[in-house]
């Protein structure tokens, strides 16, 4: 009877510590600042430098291509022609005369259009590579919100059953000190040992938790765009607390992952608008415009040159006519083997060896889904043996043998090791949980779409203008 009053009076007192813990570690999170997750991604995605650098990029190659499509600058000359040198008189021959002379130079064939045009389309490419960089980051924050939430809900679990442990380890060492029951001694250093290997536990845990707010904090910290572009690092509390519950992440493409209807050629076909993928896209662009603008260098330069001889009068005063010269240079492409044949056949691998790149791109993330699909049916498989079965057998369990115990028929051993294995089985549950998260949402990166993140699929040219562009620079 004096150890059911004692197993009776544990639950009690236990009841009311968790009750109290409970209430302290509410006052706790209330009092810090609790981060959503979607809150987190936008606060990242606001201030993100990448981002504010891409679009100073962008705004800087779009200056370069007006200034590309420019006609180089004319050069004016000065001179003084057929002075006499035996008397340095400017009125003593006919030919002596101060001529200025303006010299314009135009490119190869269509080249200033072409490098314009070619610079134009490298800037479309900043938009896609800040849509790319927006779901990269999504995917980090919300993998690093996650890790930091696995930490503080497992050091809510372990608190939560530090009361039970202590008070046990207390009715331990009453029971063994009175000779109540079957409690011996093992069975006290048994309790005191799991204490302290709870508190191990807790404080390795509070170590990861404080280690995922120090790294997520990295991308929270308020950016200002100024013309100094300096962090605000007041802005945004060191230490703060995630949201207490897991946010509601679900697949973006359901349809097109189910087994049945899974196929690599509609997986690849959906990632081609991509913004990584588009990307590489523009980047074949650029490459088959440097092969024509590489065909451009068969065609002459040409040159326009005018000038205009002023010549004074004579020694007796005689009228003498200036004179006004016009002409054209251009330059003969003759030795072109060595050259010119060269820099095309150069373009035209550069351009080949983009498409092998798209292509590997394209193959990585097939391989990429299908690794993260495996782990996200195996994960759901184990979710649904946690919860329609561990986590209903530990509990079991763990009653059971406090039950045998409060009637002098179980071993306190047996108690401690049922408890510690109920509090592992939902620290388990709770990682599966957190991981099946952090899998969908590494998967729906692969399903972004370039009109998510930009104003809307920027203009590839058709296949057909680059045959155009190419023939044009035909020589």
């Amino acid at each position: 009877m004096k150890l059911l009053s004692s197993i009776r009076s544990f639950w009690g007192i236990a009841k009311v510590s968790v009750g109290v813990m409970v209430s302290m570690s509410a006052f706790v999170v209330h009092a810090e600042t609790a981060i959503s997750l979607e809150q987190a991604i936008t606060l990242a995605l606001q201030n993100d430098p990448w981002l504010h650098g891409s679009k100073l990029r962008e705004t800087a190659t779009e200056h370069r291509s007006v200034a590309a499509g420019a006609l180089p600058d004319p050069t004016v000359s000065l001179s003084i022609m057929s002075v006499p040198t035996d008397s340095w008189d400017l009125d003593q021959e006919g030919m002596t005369q101060l001529k200025v002379g303006v010299t314009q130079m135009f490119p190869r064939g269509d080249s200033l259009a072409i490098k314009e045009s070619q610079l134009r389309t490298e800037a479309s490419k900043f938009p896609l590579l800040r849509a790319n960089r927006k779901a990269k980051l999504k995917t980090k924050v919300s993998e690093l919100w996650l890790d930091a939430f696995l930490a503080q809900q497992t050091i809510a679990l372990i608190e939560s059953d530090w009361a039970l442990f202590e008070q046990m380890a207390e009715i331990a060492r009453a029971n063994y000190a009175n000779a109540i029951g079957q409690t011996r001694q093992h069975d006290v250093i048994r309790a005191q040992l799991e204490i302290v290997q709870l508190e191990d536990r807790l404080t390795e845990q509070k170590q990861k938790l404080e280690s995922n707010v120090a790294r997520l904090n990295e991308w929270l910290h308020v950016y200002s765009s100024d013309a100094d572009n300096t962090f605000n690092f007041d802005t945004q509390p060191a230490a703060f607390a995630v949201s207490s519950q897991l946010p509601d992440v679900r697949l973006k493409k359901p349809l097109i992952l189910k087994p049945s209807a899974y196929s690599r050629t509609d997986l690849a076909r959906e990632f081609a608008d991509h913004p990584a993928i588009l990307a590489i896209d523009i980047k074949r662009e650029v490459a088959e415009m440097e092969i024509a603008l590489a065909k451009q260098q068969y065609k002459p330069q040409w040159g326009v040159n005018a000038s205009y001889g002023y010549r004074n009068d004579t020694s007796f005063n005689e009228d003498r006519a200036d004179l006004f010269s016009v002409g054209v240079s251009f330059d003969v492409p003759l030795f072109t083997e060595d050259r010119k044949d060269q820099q095309v056949a150069a373009s035209i691998a550069d351009s080949q060896a983009i498409k092998t790149e798209k292509l590997l791109l394209t193959k990585q993330m097939i391989s990429a889904v299908e690794q993260e699909l495996r782990q996200l049916n195996r994960l759901r498989q184990r979710q649904s043996i946690y919860q329609e079965k561990l986590l209903k057998q530990s509990h079991e369990q763990a009653e059971a043998t406090l039950t045998a115990y409060t009637n002098d028929d179980g071993d306190f051993t047996e108690v401690v090791r049922a408890r510690i294995a109920e509090l592992n089985t939902r620290i388990s549950a709770l990682k599966i949980d957190v991981e099946t998260l952090k899998t969908v949402t590494r998967i729906n990166y692969f399903f972004v779409s370039a009109q998510t993140y930009t104003e809307g699929r920027p203009n590839l040219r058709s296949n057909s203008e680059f045959d155009a562009t190419e023939k044009s620079g035909a020589h």
